[in-house]
């Protein structure tokens, strides 16, 4: 009888999937698995040009529950995949547009601060199915990317002002 390894909590997002060795990320924290489902997922996009709308999504929700190893560009990396997180789903800019922006935003990125991580999750990269259909996992994402957004409320009127501040805004907290 063979057994089966206990599943293993990932220190980043709080996922609980499968134990076992493998890669992962340079500086932002997670279990091998974890870091095995994200791949599948930019897989499954860059598979399907279609899917490239909401690959960005996919990059920063897992981005920012991943907060990292409390470097210097594990902290800037969790700032700027918020703000271009609030930049697409609160004001509408498309992948490409807040890839570009994020790049501006890049000029100031020695000035944020590390933002203290969150408890849990709602949604993670366990909840997602990277062999669903394009429309699904379109769908998926968005709801992935609104639900981590809205785990970083408290953060919302900072990156607004870090927005601001560098010449994107301005941007309020409370511009739907």
């Amino acid at each position: 009888m063979t057994q089966t390894a206990a599943p293993q909590r990932c220190p980043g997002c709080g996922s609980l999937l499968a134990a076992g060795d493998g890669p992962v990320h340079a500086y932002m924290l997670s279990t091998p698995a974890c870091w095995q489902a994200f791949g599948a997922l930019l897989a499954r996009e860059y598979a399907d040009p279609g899917l490239m709308e909401v690959h960005r999504l996919t990059v920063d929700s897992w981005a920012v529950q991943h907060p990292g190893d409390g470097s210097r560009r594990a902290i800037q990396s969790v700032g700027m995949h918020l703000c271009r997180l609030k930049l697409q789903l609160e004001h509408g800019f498309t992948g490409r547009r807040a890839n570009d922006a994020m790049l501006q935003l890049g000029r100031l990125k020695s000035e944020l601060p590390a933002l203290p991580a969150r408890a849990s999750y709602r949604m993670t990269v366990a909840d997602m199915n990277p062999t669903s259909g394009p429309d699904a996992h379109a769908a998926a994402v968005r709801r992935w990317a609104r639900s981590t957004w809205e785990d970083w409320a408290d953060q919302h009127a900072f990156v607004a002002e870090y927005l601001a501040r560098s010449g994107l805004g301005p941007f309020s907290s409370t511009v739907p």
